[in-house]
């Protein structure tokens, strides 16, 4: 028989309490301890600590990063691989010729004709002896600087959601631009100037607008600022009637009643990130202006980037290409340039070479190659690229085929290119490759989800363990997908 054991010895008396808790404290530390080091076989996701009365303050990444900020070139309109950057000897022998395996081959405007060669004469650039065509001379001048992704993939054929997952990793709408994840988690460098700035093309905005450089479902303060150098930021400047000395003085006093009021919503984080927005934005008063005025930028600097250019897109674009170099060295964390306008209609304003590529290309190539060129020039003057990274992106690529009936190049996501440099990236590499003809990725697929992962760790952030918890998910912005491309980490 077993003797009767009272119900009460089964409850947890205080000495086996609190050994207990010191047990789960240890237990705590250990894990705290793992997961600082990396050393946790899956990390969970995390969310930055964010004061919401500072949330632009700087931030701790999650490891030492090899960039500080970053710098997105977006090409709107889809830039052709295999006339820039991808080049396929094989496409030259068969110029003119039906593309194997592919009978009625149907892509986004409907059935495609024979291949057809690049339009400009692919040469060896630089020490590296890169190809690179001849409508970009200026930027395959830096082709022993630049690292090819020549493998890259996307999830969509059509514009809109093909730019949406470029800069927010989503064909849908509503998820947060790229440059709002990376001041989400970073802060800014920079106390009187947005973390993150959108420059739109001088011709108008890509065909998402603003979807580029919104917040999403992120908090609101992380939201791109958009401006550009002919279109400053609006009804930033103080109005002629009102005196230096007033303005200063109303601004204390809306301060003070700022402080009051927040110290009876104590914990009101929204009314704290509201109020560090307005004083943000009298900060830029002086910052905004300070940075967008050329007038200290040399005669030798203007030329460089061709600011004086008799073709007003051509210099407008110049000018917003020293715009964010000087967003760069004023330590604005993230600056996303476009080149290309939907604004003009398809084709006309960006790179979407459907009908008559032979003739819209070099328009568009004489207003991005020699800005681009000399920005990546005077980064590089000016130490910049040390802790800079910059990608060169657009939202896919184009057929090696022409159109049945049409001069023009379709929609092509199953293999384009785009490139890195700058900050923690390899020089004169080239990474995967797509088929003989240029029509799809073959070797070393890549993703956006993992140009975005690599960007993210350059920047010293795991991309799994970057959250934000939103509709009961843990949402980043690789979604549940992404891996870092080694390969072309330095």
């Amino acid at each position: 028989m077993h003797a009767h054991t009272p119900a009460s010895s089964h409850l947890l008396n205080r000495r086996s309490f609190l050994g207990t808790t010191l047990h789960g404290l240890g237990g705590m530390a250990l894990a705290h301890l793992l997961d600082r080091d990396g050393l946790l076989a899956a990390p969970s996701p995390v969310r930055p600590l964010i004061d919401p009365s500072n949330p632009y303050a700087s931030r701790t990444p999650h490891f030492e990063p090899r960039a500080k900020r970053c710098l997105v070139i977006f090409v709107t309109g889809a830039l052709s691989h295999v006339d820039t950057f991808d080049y396929k000897p094989e496409l030259v022998r068969r110029h003119d010729t039906p593309m194997p395996a592919s009978e009625k081959l149907i892509t986004f405007q409907g059935e495609n004709g024979n291949l057809i060669k690049p339009l400009w004469d692919f040469k060896p650039r630089g020490q590296s002896g890169k190809m690179m065509s001849d409508l970009l001379p200026n930027i395959a001048g830096h082709a022993d600087d630049l690292c090819f992704i020549h493998s890259m993939t996307g999830k969509s054929n059509t514009h809109g959601p093909a730019e949406n997952q470029m800069s927010t990793g989503f064909t849908l709408d509503g998820f947060p631009g790229m440059g709002s994840w990376a001041t989400y988690a970073l802060g800014s460098e920079n106390q009187d100037l947005p973390a993150f700035v959108a420059i739109p093309d001088p011709r108008g905005v890509p065909q998402i607008g603003p979807r580029h450089w919104a917040s999403g479902f992120l908090p609101a303060a992380f939201q791109g600022t958009a401006f550009n150098a002919d279109r400053p930021i609006p009804h930033l400047a103080r109005p002629a009637s009102i005196s230096a000395g007033a303005e200063t003085s109303t601004r204390d006093f809306l301060k003070l009643i700022n402080q009051r009021h927040l110290a009876q919503h104590a914990g009101d984080s929204e009314l704290s990130a509201r109020i560090a927005s307005y004083e943000l934005a009298a900060r830029m008063q002086l910052a905004a202006s300070e940075v967008s005025d050329f007038s200290s930028e040399s005669a030798a600097t203007r030329k460089l980037y061709g600011m004086d250019d008799p073709n007003t897109s051509k210099a407008g674009f110049a000018k917003n290409c020293v715009l964010a170099r000087r967003l760069l060295e004023r330590g604005v964390r993230f600056v996303q340039l476009f080149n290309g306008s939907y604004a003009m209609g398809e084709g006309v304003g960006n790179w979407d070479g459907h009908k008559a590529i032979a003739t819209q290309y070099p328009s568009h190539a004489n207003i991005l190659d020699q800005p681009c060129a000399a920005l990546l020039t005077d980064l590089k003057a000016r130490g910049l690229m040390d802790d800079t990274l910059v990608a060169f992106v657009t939202e896919f690529g184009r057929m090696p085929t022409f159109q049945k009936n049409a001069n023009g190049r379709d929609h092509n996501p199953k293999g384009f290119t785009v490139w890195l440099t700058g900050a923690g990236v390899k020089k004169a590499h080239s990474h995967g490759a797509t088929d003989d003809f240029g029509h799809q990725a073959v070797q070393d697929v890549t993703t956006i989800y993992d140009l975005h992962a690599t960007m993210l760790h350059l920047l010293g952030l795991n991309h799994e363990r970057l959250s934000f918890y939103h509709n009961g998910i843990e949402r980043r912005l690789t979604d549940v997908h992404g891996h870092v491309i080694k390969p072309v980490l330095a």
